[in-house]
This record gives structure tokens, sequence and C-alpha cells, in this order.
């Protein structure tokens, strides 16, 4: 990637995952280790502690700066609604690119490219960068977000080029052990409270192939965590024999849910969360709901049978 500007800009989605935080900060890295000349500024919401490794992360900006960016670069994001805290950067800018690999993703920036059939926007990513510039640190976030969005590398998108890409990150000497246990799989007393009692709230149902479950704010303030720390739970019902698709439900505001839906081989739930406004992936998928609890998980099976 060749930049001939002097001010980048760069975000990701609300609420970041492994991928849109790895795939921000290997882009700023590689910005900084590479070229001089160019002032760069990240922004993302809160980001995990299970994240705090990484270079540079504090240097992550939580609010949205008044000033006009050559270029803004949005990263794992298929719309602008997903961009809102920033979004006064996003239209202010000289020029804007996405780089994504959501199938959903609208192509709204002067510049799009995505990849539906890559394993992760750091993928993509990857794809975009001159390899002989890739240093250690930008390495690790490659990795970071490859892990993220593969499920370390067991969901359906990971391919030879995945698997290669990732090969070639740890040659830089990435602690690629430790970025899997304390990123992916650790966590706290807390979260491992919540996945109790989502797991215990949940319910087999459409002759078995579906389990749900769901968390309001009260199981949360029991507990002692907020909507942020619910990463892990639907797979952790993907996981349950049997089941197609996992669907799990977290309060957000009152009479409002975020959905979270996995499958494994039949149902595309991209479709289901295109539908309610939301997007995705065949395999994982997500989006914005209100009503209650009940009236949401009727909704979903009756769109999830469809496809069974």
């Amino acid at each position: 990637m060749v930049i001939n500007v002097k001010n980048v800009g760069i975000t990701g989605h609300i609420r970041p995952d492994g991928d849109c935080v790895g795939s921000c900060m290997a882009l700023y890295n590689y910005i900084i280790s590479n070229y001089e000349d160019i002032c760069v500024d990240v922004y993302l919401e809160d980001v995990g502690e299970e994240f705090n490794f990484i270079t540079n992360i504090d240097k992550v900006k939580k609010e949205p700066l008044d000033k006009i960016y050559d270029v803004f670069v949005v990263l794992d994001c298929s719309d602008l609604d997903r961009i809102a805290p920033f979004r006064k950067c996003y239209d202010n800018a000289k020029s804007t690119v996405c780089v994504d690999h959501h199938i959903s993703n609208l192509n709204y920036a002067d510049k799009n490219i995505v990849k539906p059939d890559a394993s992760s926007c750091a993928q993509v990513l990857f794809g975009l960068l001159d390899e002989s510039k890739i240093n250690k640190a930008v390495a690790e976030c490659i990795y970071i977000g490859i892990i993220h969005d593969t499920g370390v590398f067991k969901y359906s998108s990971t391919s030879k080029e995945t698997m290669e890409i990732a090969g070639k990150m740890m040659e830089h000497g990435i602690d690629f052990t430790s970025i899997i246990d304390n990123s992916f799989y650790m966590r706290t007393y807390a979260q491992t409270k919540i996945l109790g009692k989502a797991i215990g709230n949940s319910k087999l149902l459409c002759d078995d192939k579906i389990i749900a479950s769901y968390i309001d704010f009260e199981h949360m303030e029991e507990c002692g965590v907020n909507n942020k720390q619910l990463g892990g739970v639907v797979e952790q019902l993907r996981l349950t024999n049997c089941v197609e698709v996992a669907a799990f439900i977290y309060q957000v505001n009152i009479d409002e849910y975020k959905v979270s839906l996995r499958s494994k081989s039949i149902v595309d739930v991209s479709t289901i969360a295109m539908k309610f406004g939301g997007g995705g992936h065949i395999r994982a998928a997500g989006f914005n709901m209100k009503g209650t609890k009940e009236s949401i998980f009727e909704t979903l099976v009756e769109e999830i049978a469809k496809q069974l």
C-alpha cells in the first residue's frame, strides 16, 4: 500500500472485536513504522483488556478530533451506522477507503476493498500491504485479527491462504501461543460467571436444532460485567452437540437486545441478520432487535426454521 498523503484517520466498528482491533492497529503500526512524514490517528471505542499488550494500543483515541483527513480508512465495518462515534471524521475527510470482508458491506466509501471470501479483515489488509515493510508489531496485529475471526483457524472461512499468512506472521517472532491464550481464550472470573448464567438460561428449540439463550441487565449487574464482556458466549453455545444454530441475545436498552447468531453447516445466518438491518457472514452474524426476549426468540426460530 503506497500512501501519498499527509494525514490519515483509521477506525473500525462499534464494540470492536479482535479482527477490528487487530486490523486497525496493524494499519496504524504499519504507517508509523514506514511513513514518518504521515500523521495518523486511530479511533476505537473502549478496547478490551485482553488487547492491552498490542504495541501502541495506548495511542487509540476515544473522541473524534476536529480535523480534516486526507484519507479516512474504515476497517471491518459493513455500513456507516457502525462507526457512529467517529462519523464526523469520515464525513469531513477528503477521501475515504473501506477495507472489509463482510458479504453485507454496502460499498459506502470512495474506494472499497471488500473480499467476502477472506477469513478476516486482517487477511484482506495483509494483501494491501508491502510484505517487506511488515514488522513484528504489524505481524502481531494481523495474526490477532485472523485468529479471532477464524475461531483460531476452525471456521469454514479459513483457507490455505489464511494459514500461509498466519505462518508468515509467525516468522516475525510473535508469541503466537500467548496471543491465542490471552486474547482469545482467557476470560475473567466475572465472564466465567456470566457464561454460566447464559448456559443456565439456554433451551433447545425446533427439534433440538437451535440452542437459544439470553442475558439481561439484571444478570450483568449480578455478575459484574457489561455487554462488552460477553464475547465468546454464543460460540460456546454453538458447540453443543447436534445443534445447527446458536442464538444468543443480550440486553442493550429497555426492550432492545443485541442478537448474535452462529451456525454450523446449513443455515446462512447473514441473510437473517440482513433482513433485520444487521449483517455478517454465512456462519456468524448479528443485529439489534426491539421487543421482549420471548418475541425475539419467536421471530428468530421462525426465520431459522425456514432454512432448516
